[in-house]
């Protein structure tokens, strides 16, 4: 089955590709250079994933899938949440995003097991501009300090995932791949588009 994931960035695209599998072909939106994606004007992961699908399978007979994801912080309120990946701007790098996640934790003497947080994420899935469902998934854990290891991308090198001793960062992929938030979300997806395929 062809999916059109609604993002340019490549990480992302490399991750949904390894999480879904040889029974689907992902292309995103570098295919596409027309395909314009809304501002993420929603105010929740859910409202934003939506956006991005539906606009981008206006007058598309393919199924497009679109995910808005982050890291909410139990002592923040639940921040950066959407804003996860502009934190410490809108143009931020993941590096400045995580410094200024750490400086503030310890600006308010936030340690140990008050720095539990989760990782978020929500799929919408649409065709022809209509949405066909939204799938969400969740991975609970802690931030860490220093950040720890050298793969994934975003806050991974301080998320260490509650039952586990490495961070995202320091895991291979493939067990990161078996417990992460957007594995959770995709394999509702996976189930959703097999029975849609049958």
């Amino acid at each position: 089955m062809d999916l059109l994931l609604a993002t340019r960035n490549q990480h992302k695209s490399r991750e949904f590709c390894e999480l879904l599998g040889s029974d689907f072909k992902v292309i995103d939106l570098s295919s596409f250079p027309e395909i314009i994606i809304p501002e993420e004007t929603g105010q929740t992961f859910e409202e934003n994933a939506r956006l991005k699908a539906i606009a981008a399978s206006q007058d598309r007979h393919l199924w497009v899938i679109a995910d808005d994801s982050g890291l909410e912080v139990e002592a923040f309120g639940g921040a950066p949440g959407i804003y996860s990946a502009r934190y410490a701007g809108k143009n931020a790098t993941d590096a400045e995003n995580v410094e200024k996640l750490l400086r503030e934790l310890r600006a308010r003497n936030i340690t140990g097991k008050k720095r539990s947080a989760r990782f978020r994420c929500v799929i919408a899935l649409a065709q022809n501009g209509k949405l066909r469902g939204t799938f969400e998934g969740v991975a609970e854990g802690n931030i860490v300090d220093p950040p720890r290891g050298i793969g994934g991308f975003g806050y991974d090198p301080v998320f260490q995932p509650d039952g586990f001793e490495q961070t995202f960062a320091e895991m291979p992929p493939e067990l990161k791949n078996k417990i992460s938030h957007r594995a959770k979300a995709i394999a509702a997806l996976r189930e959703a588009l097999g029975n849609i395929a049958n």
